[in-house]
């Protein structure tokens, strides 16, 4: 049986280690679940013209964020045979080294998460409105553009 309740969540500041692992423990009652594959997204302490980034602020307009990761949702559920998926996105600031982004998605197979988590991903990075601030070790910002 498939999971197709809301399960895109926005979670202020970064995505703890231990959350994600309680997230995975969830399933092992999940019998049905033959392979479960995740995508943590980290903010990188990148150096732009010379500034190292700090952390990254993330901001989004909610209500239309979470139709987007709602049209994803429905949209991969129709593409791949899934079990279930979970997408959390940071809002607030997120300090290099730390997750800000982290989707847990579940099948039957081995090869549908493959595929699917990649669509997903993909998905995100297109379509919903989240923007990031990235902020440097001087306290200065810009921008964050998606690559």
């Amino acid at each position: 049986m498939k999971e197709r309740k809301p399960k895109n969540v926005f979670i202020g500041g970064a995505i703890s280690s231990e959350f994600i692992g309680e997230s995975i423990a969830k399933h092992q009652t999940k019998t049905s679940i033959g392979a479960h594959n995740i995508f943590l997204g980290q903010v990188r302490a990148d150096v732009v013209d010379g500034k190292t980034i700090s952390a990254i602020e993330y901001t989004a307009y909610e209500e239309m964020a979470n139709a987007k990761f709602h049209e994803i949702r429905e949209n991969t559920f129709e593409k791949f045979n899934l079990t279930c998926m979970h997408i959390y996105h940071s809002l607030g600031k997120v300090n290099a080294g730390e997750i800000c982004l982290f989707v847990f998605v579940s099948s039957p197979r081995r090869k549908e998460v493959f595929k699917a988590l990649e669509f997903v991903v993909e998905e995100i990075k297109i379509k919903v409105p989240v923007y990031g601030k990235e902020i440097f070790e001087d306290e200065t910002h810009q921008w964050k553009v998606n690559s």
